[in-house]
Parts: C-alpha cells; structure tokens; sequence
C-alpha cells in the first residue's frame, strides 16, 4: 500500500508504487475531440485522409513549395478562413510535426530539389542556343536535355525483370526460387496492331 504522505513528482498513474486500479474499472483513454475545418464547404475532420493531405499541403506551404493562394485555390478557402487557419494552435502544430516527419524522412528536401529542377531544361536549352557559348557546353548541354527528355528510360535492353525468393531455412539451408527472366510487358499499341 501507498504512503498517501509521500508526493510523487512524475506523471499521474506511472508510480510504480501506485496501487493498481479497483477491479471493475477499466482503464480507458479518453479521445480529445479532433480539429474541423472547412474545405469546399464540407467540415472535414484534420484526422481524416482529406485532412491529412491538406496538412500536407500546409506543410509545404511552409516549406515555400506552395503559396498561400495555391492552397486557398485548392481547397476553396475564403480569405476569412485563411485567417482562422493560420492562427489556429491545434493546426499549427499537425503542421509543425509533419513539417518535421517530411524534413526527417528527406520527402521535403526531395520536393524542393525537384522543383528547382523543372527550371533546368530551360537553362540547359539557353545555353544550347547561345552561340557565343563554347561548342563543349552546347554539347554538354544538349546531352543533359537528352537525359532529361528520357527519364525513366535509363533501364538496357539487358536488363531484365525477375523475381528471386530466398527463405533461410536455418544454418546453412536456403531455398532459392528464381522466377527467371519475366516476360516484357507489352503496351497498349502493340496488342491492338496484334
């Protein structure tokens, strides 16, 4: 039994010299009511999958990915709105921890560098026009366009899909089941020329 004289300084429940709970009374954790705001004109619970993405969005609004009237336009908020949005503290602070989750997990630095990347051909193709500019850098620019223009298509001819399965029977076992080279996905045109 507790000394009811002696204060414990941490946190309520976590005592371990705490007697436990009377038998017939279950320890239950009550849920906060969760944020709503208004998108479209639907309330729309921030806990949600709508909500979740609209604090995503929110988040690179605050990464400088999205401007406040990019996300207004989105989610049709009124200027009013925006107002009670910015200065809502629950908000701030889902957005505060996705900020953090998406700097941690790299996603943010992954969407900066691709939208700086998207002014790139555009540079590349000025430089390919320029004709002051060194025979070398035309080329070398027109060998990054290349690139660029064919993205996704970096995979040879050699390279061939497959699927390998290893389970570790212990020790030294292994089974090994190797699919072999998968058949070449054919497109759409090529079944309607058939």
């Amino acid at each position: 039994m507790t000394n009811p004289n002696r204060h414990y300084p941490g946190v309520a429940g976590f005592d371990i010299d705490d007697d436990p709970p009377p038998p017939g009374k279950p320890t239950h954790i009550t849920k906060s009511d969760s944020t709503t705001v208004t998108l479209r004109g639907v309330p729309i619970s921030i806990n949600s999958d709508v909500g979740g993405a609209f604090i995503t969005d929110l988040s690179r609004n605050k990464e400088r990915l999205f401007s406040d009237q990019q996300v207004c336009e989105k989610y049709d908020i009124s200027e009013t709105a925006w107002t009670e949005i910015t200065q809502s503290k629950t908000i701030r602070l889902a957005v505060n921890a996705e900020h953090e989750r998406r700097m941690l997990r790299g996603i943010a630095s992954q969407e900066a560098a691709a939208k700086i990347f998207t002014e790139a051909p555009e540079v590349l193709g000025s430089i390919l026009r320029d004709n002051r500019a060194s025979p070398k850098h035309r080329i070398d620019a027109s060998r990054e366009l290349r690139a660029t223009a064919n993205v996704g298509a970096e995979k040879s001819a050699d390279d061939v899909d497959r699927v390998q399965i290893t389970i570790n029977l212990g020790g030294d076992e292994k089974l090994v089941v190797d699919s072999g080279p998968l058949p070449l996905k054919r497109t759409k045109e090529a079944l309607d020329a058939e």
